[in-house]
């Protein structure tokens, strides 16, 4: 098996208010919209990420992306009112954990 892209997936009980988190921390809405009740967002050609609105399983999801300046994202981050509590070490590079209204986490690693 070859994995040619790769399609991180958060579940949300309310699409309407995840939109809107998510919008913040990518800077832009999303850029498609399959289905009722999944967006989307393509971060890069082969990588992306979705939102699908399925209550029973809403906070259970994990998301790392890696990014070019740890310290630049946690500045606009803070600009835009996302809150965090700063880059951290974490695996050997450094850390800006972030959790979105359901609870999800998603996780800035870079340098």
């Amino acid at each position: 098996m070859t994995v040619t892209s790769v399609l991180a997936q958060a579940t949300v009980s309310d699409l309407d208010r995840a939109e809107r988190w998510y919008a913040t921390l990518f800077g832009r809405a999303p850029d498609s919209r399959p289905m009722d009740g999944l967006i989307e967002w393509h971060l890069t050609a082969d990588a992306g990420v979705q939102v699908w609105h399925d209550p029973e399983r809403a906070g259970r999801s994990t998301t790392v992306l890696g990014v070019s300046d740890v310290d630049a994202a946690a500045r606009d981050l803070t600009a835009a009112g996302v809150a965090h509590v700063g880059p951290e070490p974490g695996g050997g590079s450094r850390v800006v954990r972030l959790d979105d209204p359901d609870g999800n986490r998603v996780v800035l690693i870079g340098d």
